[in-house]
């Protein structure tokens, strides 16, 4: 119970957001690890109904997402996200399961790594705009790993959820 005369101490609000647009350009990568799917699911919905008649600009736009969920059933927007892949050729969207995998799963199964960044990621030379969005963990080695593949910093963009580190 607080007392007159008692010290408190008030942060916040903790982190930022980011935002994507047509006119900001592409390539786009988009990296999400459970709930981070949230803004970059309403980034691909954007790039859809902007491009739904425009199949050169979908070419010039292209996009990959990398989304990282521990489970397939924990996959957040899965229904969404097949049916967006598999009507735009342009749209590349690939999964990793860190816990459990169903029978006969072919995709990814760890942490995302520098080596599955590698395989993911577009080259820097094209300088796609990276945005990536969950837990902070997640956000940091993602970031991190990208800028030491040498994409630009200033094109990498993030999202982060989670503990703070301080006492409240």
């Amino acid at each position: 119970m607080l007392r007159s005369g008692d010290t408190l101490e008030l942060r916040g609000p903790i982190g930022g957001y980011f935002v994507w647009d047509i006119p900001v350009g592409g390539p786009l990568l988009l990296v999400g690890g459970g709930s981070g799917i949230v803004p970059l699911m309403a980034m691909l919905r954007h790039r859809n109904a902007a491009l739904a008649s425009d199949i050169e600009a979908r070419h010039r736009l292209p996009a990959r997402l990398l989304y990282s969920s521990r489970r397939w059933d924990e996959v957040i927007y899965r229904e969404e996200l097949s049916r967006l892949a598999e009507k735009d050729p342009t749209l590349e969207v690939m999964h990793t399961l860190t816990r459990e995998q169903p029978q006969g799963w072919t995709g990814f199964t760890r942490r995302i790594d520098r080596a599955m960044l590698e395989m993911v990621a577009w080259p820097p030379s094209e300088l796609p705009r990276i945005f990536i969005c969950g837990p902070t963990p997640l956000v940091e080695s993602v970031a991190t790993t990208l800028v030491e593949l040498g994409h630009n910093p200033s094109l990498v963009k993030t999202e982060r959820f989670g503990p703070t580190g301080g006492s409240v």
